[in-house]
């Protein structure tokens, strides 16, 4: 089933093809350069960017697939979380094709995307799996009976994986992108030069919800850096790479650990990552060192799946159209949506 796939739910504009689960085409257009000098994503210029990228990805991808719109069998496209103005660039350019074309439309959430991302490169993952979904704006722990069966097991309490990286960058003056600014300058670092308390959770209700047994916090590390960083007089390179190194290692481990814990706790076969901050190199070698270590099998996608792709958004909407679901034209951004409660 020949499926088109829109993203647009942050920063990247993607659109991808695919057939049965085969990759046909995926192109992403960037905006690192548009938001590179304020520190972070801003979402009016978000959406102005994603509006003038749009239409030609749509047509780049078609050609790419040596296909034209008459060739297409459905459209799925990302709804939901991320920034409400860059969701309805992608929104309304889905709705168009699937009305002009007379063509099912598929909402697709997109922390769905990420946590099956993997059956793209992999094929089918052994279930029960433990999938970790780490990017600027999530953290989220899910245990997979299957498709579409997931249960959260945790989730951040404040800051996520990525926003901390990014946070840290900028304190730290390396850029933007966070994370692979810090992966860069971590290379020359020393990860024990400095070191972080691991957060501790008790059972009470915080805010009104119920703490998780394998939920995160980043805030607290974020803020050690930030005293340590105002307490040194002389900010050398090797200061800087130091610091950022033992941030990085400090973070991989939090993540690796909660991860190794929920799937032997669960007794999950598998473990997987995905989301841009499964492309750090740290992170993605200890994954396997201490999955090998508990003889877990480990997925860890390539670099092109863990970042935000359409590729992903397509293959979520080929499995629902294949089981029969489908979105009516009243289909909506919503900017904050979990899955797996």
């Amino acid at each position: 089933m020949k499926i088109l796939g829109i993203e647009s739910s942050c920063d990247e504009t993607a659109v991808a093809i695919i057939d049965s689960g085969k990759i046909l085409s995926s192109l992403i257009a960037t905006q690192h350069d548009v938001h590179e000098r304020f520190g972070g994503v801003v979402p009016e210029l978000a959406s102005r960017r994603h509006m003038e990228n749009i239409v030609p990805l749509v047509s780049g991808a078609l050609q790419e697939a040596s296909m034209d719109l008459d060739d297409i069998e459905g459209i799925a496209v990302t709804n939901a979380p991320g920034l409400v103005g860059s969701l309805l660039v992608g929104i309304s350019m889905a709705k168009g094709i699937a009305y002009s074309k007379n063509l099912p439309l598929i909402g697709v959430n997109h922390l769905e995307g990420h946590l099956n991302a993997a059956m793209l490169e992999f094929g089918n993952v052994p279930t029960p799996y433990v999938g970790l979904v780490v990017s600027g704006g999530h953290t989220s722990l899910y245990f997979v009976e299957g498709f579409g069966k997931y249960r959260l097991l945790g989730a951040t309490r404040d800051d996520a994986a990525g926003e901390a990286f990014d946070k840290v960058a900028k304190l730290l003056e390396l850029g933007y992108p966070g994370g692979p600014a810090i992966d860069k300058v971590s290379v020359n670092g020393n990860a024990k030069a400095f070191s972080f308390t691991k957060p501790q959770f008790s059972n009470r209700t915080l805010k009104g919800v119920t703490p998780r047994e394998f939920d995160f916090s980043f805030s607290g590390i974020k803020t050690a850096v930030l005293h340590l960083y105002k307490k040194q007089n002389d900010l050398s390179k090797k200061f800087i790479s130091d610091l950022a190194a033992s941030f990085q290692e400090s973070v991989a481990k939090i993540l690796v650990d909660q991860l190794i814990a929920a799937a032997k706790t669960s007794g999950a076969e598998a473990v997987v990552i995905s989301g841009g901050v499964a492309a750090n190199r740290r992170l993605r070698s200890l994954l396997k060192e201490r999955a090998d270590t508990e003889k877990l099998k480990s997925f860890i996608p390539s670099m092109e799946f863990c970042t935000d792709n359409a590729a992903m958004i397509a293959y979520i909407g080929e499995r629902r159209l294949e089981l029969g679901d489908k979105s009516d034209f009243t289909l909506n951004a919503v900017g904050n949506q979990e899955i797996g409660i």
